[in-house]
């Protein structure tokens, strides 16, 4: 095997690519699925190599303000957990993005409510993508589907937080933490000197070095008309997002009759679906939403235009068929499947469903 290709677990892939990022410092907590994350990095010792920080929270409220910390120093930090943890962390989110700090969160989700189940889950779609936290706000939300996007999207994820000033998360369902995979992980890349640190964020705290005026980075605005203005500048930014960083994936949809609408491992159950259909002479097109915020409204718009019916498969009791239904404005049947408490379906039980719901 090429020294450069590794089969690995989605979460251990996801922490090698941070380290070669230029990862200044994690932040975390141990919750199944996800727990890998931290136990590589700490087997990995990058603070032997590269001086990133690695350290185990007594909390995840702790771990989420040591990011913030961290983010307001201008550096590339990031935190992992899994969905009742990352529901600890939605105030601190909430501050990133009222600070317009760049940050990465990982969620590799399980099922719910509550404590719920360790098993894996898709139901955290409204958290991430409707603003978890108080306040008008909104994350930049990535959603791999095999073990290579969860190391490729730590770079996208971090890259996309600094270009807006905006925390960005992998939302990534326990299968896609889990499962493995053979992986390219990118080559080392040196951490960021103070100076670069400097020069890419001049906004950053870094004991007021040189003559530059003073730096203050907060949430809070008592002000009312200056909070009204400091709101303003964030819808801005998320218009810009909107408009320049909307991600996915169609698979045949020119000349489908059919669609399906799936993201994470049901994207990958669904790509067999579309297999069967097609063994049956049912021509079923696959959009895989990347980016679940900002989401592609107007590319499933266009792809169901000429389509009978949509399918939506997730693992939950449907949270993104509500944006998909908001993409056809109701102009076409939209229905839904989905499984609880850690069920991932076959292909074959979801062909089935799809069957019995659009093909009358």
């Amino acid at each position: 095997m090429n020294d450069k290709v590794k089969l690995m677990k989605g979460n251990e892939a996801l922490a090698i690519s941070a380290i070669r990022y230029g990862c200044d410092g994690y932040f975390g907590y141990p919750i199944t699925p996800q727990s890998e994350v931290l136990e590589t990095l700490e087997a990995e010792m990058p603070w032997e190599t590269t001086g990133m920080v690695v350290l185990q929270a007594e909390s995840e409220l702790a771990a989420i303000n040591m990011v913030y910390g961290g983010a307001a120093c201008g550096k590339a930090v990031f935190t992992s957990s899994s969905s009742p943890g990352v529901s600890l962390m939605q105030e601190g989110i909430s501050y990133l993005a009222a600070s317009e700090l760049p940050a990465l969160v990982v969620n590799v989700m399980r099922g719910g409510p509550g404590l719920g189940t360790i098993q894996p889950s898709q139901s955290d779609y409204f958290q991430a993508t409707k603003g978890g936290g108080h306040g008008d706000y909104h994350c930049i939300v990535l959603a791999p589907w095999s073990v290579q996007e969860m190391a490729d999207f730590v770079w996208l994820g971090w890259d996309l937080a600094f270009k807006y000033r905006n925390p960005a998360m992998i939302l990534a369902d326990g299968v896609v933490g889990q499962m493995m995979e053979k992986v390219i992980i990118p080559e080392q890349r040196p951490r960021r000197t103070e100076d670069q640190i400097r020069q890419q964020c001049p906004w950053a705290l870094n004991g007021r070095k040189g003559h530059r005026k003073q730096n203050i980075i907060s949430s809070l605005e008592l002000d009312s008309h200056q909070m009204e203005k400091n709101n303003l500048r964030f819808q801005q930014t998320y218009a810009a997002i909107e408009a320049n960083e909307v991600r996915y994936q169609a698979i045949d949809c020119d000349d489908a009759d059919y669609l399906i609408v799936a993201f994470g491992s049901m994207a990958r159950v669904s790509l067999k679906v579309k297999e069967l259909a097609a063994e049956q002479g049912i021509k079923v097109g696959l959009i895989r939403p990347i980016t679940l915020w900002p989401f592609p409204y107007e590319a499933i718009s266009n792809a169901a235009k000429n389509a009978k019916g949509i399918l939506v498969v997730e693992l939950s009791a449907g949270q993104m068929i509500e944006d998909v239904k908001l993409a056809v404005e109701c102009q076409k049947p939209v229905e839904h499947y989905g499984r609880f408490g850690g069920i991932v379906p076959t292909p074959e039980e979801v062909f089935e469903a799809f069957k019995q719901k659009l093909i009358k």
